[in-house]
Formats: structure tokens, C-alpha cells, sequence
């Protein structure tokens, strides 16, 4: 199928690298008036992960829609990929995804069975999420594009937003850092085969352990690392919780071949962006310029980063160890003395 369709080379950007940046989606949504509900537990408001909406006393919707151009040329692949990034932000609310509504848009001249590979894909990694595709929506457009709209159940006494990290926290993450590059040099023909094979894997790994592991300990704030980079997004959840981060650079994972093509200038256009956003809100203090690169780089499906309690941190991180891709402790949380957010160290 791969040597039949090439996917990526129908469009400009690949994956979240798609992603409307955080500074321009802040101006678009401002001025929208925000109606009140006391039912909605956290709304578009919040530049959250999802939306929560209380059902019950024990029962509260999780909700959210992801979907991007193709970040891989063969169409399952590019599925799975796609789909697991649209489950993630249920799983960064502490939520077990439920119901799913396929998003494409493809062109007229794409093969049927191209099509079907890549809703296969996406049938597919849903499917091991435990919940279930039950229709959707697709029109015909000369950029392919798919994703998935995402109903997760939460109990509402226990639901993690990005805006509740405490002084005190330890910070951990699940997944390396680097993807972004990874996928810009694969577009170029320049990443090793290890590299393709390893962006792969992480792309299509789900969060489902991390959300399991994470919801057994007192997690005080959580999102998932993806468009917007680590940077971003431990940007907003500093700012979302009125706290400041110290981030230990040399206790990050970040993947070698990323830091490599970063310092040839290899960098997909989502990480000036990202960097455009937050840098004003960063200390980089003696950090490489192409290890910044990767701290801003846009993830697809990337991890888990969480605000933990500091009498839980060891215990959740032990535990991580053991199932998800790359645990780390990489900071930690401390009162907002005013000025910079983030302080690399």
C-alpha cells in the first residue's frame, strides 16, 4: 500500500505540526461569550484537553475531537496514528474512552482501498482502547485528513485538568521527546530506519497504561504532550495553576537522532510556533539551542505529563516504569514568584 499512495506528499503539514498555534487560538476564542452551565466541569474556557460535563453524581462525559493531515504514508499507519492521538486527551482527563466518530477528508482520486486501510487503522487502535467507532462524518477534499470525535466516562470527583498542579509536585512524563523532528526529517528522506521505526512505535502507543497507572495516586494536574510541545503545554498547565516549573533538562528524554537533526536546522514549522508562544514565559538558562528545539518540538500522540504529590511520585513513577514507553521525573512544581514560568536547569 505504501508503494501505491504516498500520503504525506499530499500535504503541507504533517500531524499536530498542523496545530493552529496556542498564541493565535488564544486571540481567535477571544471575546466568545462563555455560557454557564453547572454541569460543565470544564469547558473550551480552560484550554484544556477536553471538555467535562457532569451527568450524574457518579458520572461525567469527557469529550473532545482530534484530527490532522497524514503524518505517514501508508494509510493503516497512518490510522492508528491518528486515532491514538484523538483518544489521548480523554486519557490526560483521567478518562476511559467510550464512543468514537471517525472525521476524514480525502481526495476524489484516492484508491477505495487506501481509504479502508486507513478507517482500518483507526478501527483498529479504537478498538484496543476498549471503546467503539459508531459512525462519523467525511467529505471529499484535496488534503486527506482524519481523526476521531472522542466520548470518555469520568467520575466528576475525579477528574484531572491541566490547571490543578500544587507547589511541591514532582513532574513526570511518559514518552520521549523529539517526534516532531523525527517526522519532518522522514518527509525529507533523511531519518534512519531506527529513527522511522521508533517515531512509529511511539505514535501508535496509547496512553490507556499511563491514565491507568496515574488515576491510582493523587495526580493533582495532567496533559498530554502534543502539538504545542513539552514547552507549551507545562506553559499553559504553569499558568492554568498560577505556579511556576523547574524543568531538569538533562532528565529528559530526548531522542538522540532528534537532537542530532535539530542541530542541522531540521525542525518541522509547528516548533517556531510553539516557540513564538511560550519563550517569553522560559528560562533556558545554558540549555543548547537545538535541546530547546526538541523541548518545543510538536508531538503527535506524544505522553503523559503529570503533577504528582510528592508523597506519591516515587510509587506512580516506579509503576510507570513498568508500561509505558519512557518514564521520567523531569521537575518539578514551585510557588509563582512573579516573571518566567518555566526554568530549564
Amino acid at each position: 500500500m505504501e508503494n501505491e499512495v504516498k500520503l504525506t506528499k499530499l500535504s503541507k503539514c504533517a500531524g499536530c505540526g498542523a496545530k493552529v498555534g496556542a498564541g493565535v487560538l488564544a486571540q481567535l476564542l477571544e471575546g466568545i461569550k462563555v455560557h454557564q452551565d453547572p454541569n460543565l466541569l470544564v469547558g473550551f474556557d480552560k484550554s484544556d484537553d477536553a471538555s467535562v460535563y457532569q451527568v450524574t453524581d457518579d458520572l461525567a462525559l469527557v469529550q473532545t475531537v482530534d484530527f490532522f493531515p497524514p503524518i505517514a504514508d501508508d494509510p493503516y499507519l497512518f490510522g492508528q496514528i491518528a486515532a491514538t492521538n484523538a483518544l489521548s486527551d480523554v486519557y490526560a482527563m483521567g478518562g476511559e474512552p467510550r464512543l468514537c466518530l471517525n472525521i476524514m477528508a480525502v481526495p476524489e482520486s484516492m484508491p477505495k482501498e487506501a481509504v479502508h486501510q486507513l478507517l482500518r487503522g483507526g478501527y483498529d487502535k479504537v478498538y484496543e482502547a476498549g471503546a467503539l467507532i459508531t459512525g462519523g462524518h467525511s467529505i471529499l477534499d484535496d488534503e486527506p485528513k482524519y481523526g476521531l470525535a472522542v466520548t470518555g466516562f469520568v467520575h466528576p470527583d475525579r477528574v484531572l485538568t491541566n490547571s490543578g498542579a500544587r507547589p511541591g509536585d514532582m513532574l513526570l512524563l511518559t514518552k520521549p521527546l523529539g517526534i516532531g523532528v523525527l517526522t519532518t526529517a522522514q518527509k525529507a528522506e533523511l531519518l534512519s530506519p531506527e529513527g522511522r521505526a521508533l517515531a512509529e512505535k511511539l505514535m501508535t502507543t496509547l496512553n490507556r497504561s499511563a491514565r491507568d497507572a496515574m488515576v491510582k495516586y493523587r495526580v493533582h494536574a495532567c496533559t498530554d504532550v502534543t502539538g504545542f510541545g513539552l514547552l507549551g503545554h507545562a506553559c499553559e498547565m504553569a499558568q492554568g495553576s498560577d505556579v511556576e516549573m523547574e524543568l531538569r533538562v538533562a532528565d529528559i528524554d530526548l531522542i538522540g537522532e532528534a537532537v542530532e537533526l535539530a542541530k542541522m536546522g531540521l525542525l518541522p514549522a509547528g516548533m517556531y510556533r510553539n516557540r513564538t508562544f511560550a519563550e517569553p514565559w522560559v528560562d533556558d538558562g545554558d540549555t543548547e539551542l537545538c535541546k530547546q528545539d526538541v523541548l518545543y518540538d510538536p508531538q503527535t500522540a506524544g505522553g503523559l505529563l503529570m503533577a504528582v504529590d510528592p508523597a506519591d511520585a516515587d510509587a506512580l513513577y516506579a509503576e510507570l516504569k513498568g508500561c509505558v514507553p519512557s518514564a521520567q521525573r523531569i521537575g518539578t512544581v514551585r510557588a509563582y514568584r512573579g516573571g518566567k514560568r518555566i526554568f530549564l536547569r
